[in-house]
């Protein structure tokens, strides 16, 4: 498994260095200031989408040291370190033991499972980074469908004073 999620790590590190050269390649080409509307919005579009990939990265990253941790195996590795989160022992004392884990991925997080058929996030991913990744990918989504949009309307507008003009 943590295997798998470094491969993950790894596309969605990838994703983000090859987003953040598109976008600031867009924005260089003509400059911020010059550049028309449809290639300012791509290049913002592309730049959020890198951010949320590198807010992607990041997370798989926290979840893989927490996978890494839950796998150690030896002595006292039973339950899992990266489940022993305040009040734990209290758990254990009532009867309830941590039984498994699991990853989230959405939204990310490492899951960790009791014998009463509950689970509790251990808390490792940071509260404010499934927001801010959710934000920017929709940010990016929302530039680059805006870019889409303003693109063909400019289009239709040159296209209706052509045809106006050939009749």
């Amino acid at each position: 498994m943590a295997l798998l999620n470094l491969l993950f790590v790894l596309v969605a590190a990838v994703a983000a260095f090859a987003l953040a050269g598109y976008g600031f390649g867009r924005l260089a080409e003509s400059g911020v200031r010059r550049a028309e509307l449809p290639v300012l919005l791509r290049g913002l579009g592309a730049l959020a989408g890198a951010v949320a990939a590198a807010l992607c990265a990041w997370g798989l990253f926290i979840v893989v040291g927490a996978v890494v941790t839950a796998q150690d195996g030896g002595t006292d590795s039973a339950p899992p370190q990266s489940c022993r989160t305040a009040g734990w022992w209290e758990r254990h004392q009532r009867g309830v033991e941590i039984v498994d884990y699991s990853v989230s991925y959405l939204p990310l997080g490492f899951v960790c499972e009791t014998s009463d058929g509950g689970s509790y996030d251990n808390g490792d991913v940071p509260g404010y980074l499934n927001p801010a990744l959710l934000g920017f990918a929709l940010a990016g989504a929302g530039c680059v469908i805006s870019a889409g949009y303003v693109s063909e309307m400019r289009a239709r507008r040159r296209h209706g004073n052509r045809a106006g003009e050939a009749q």
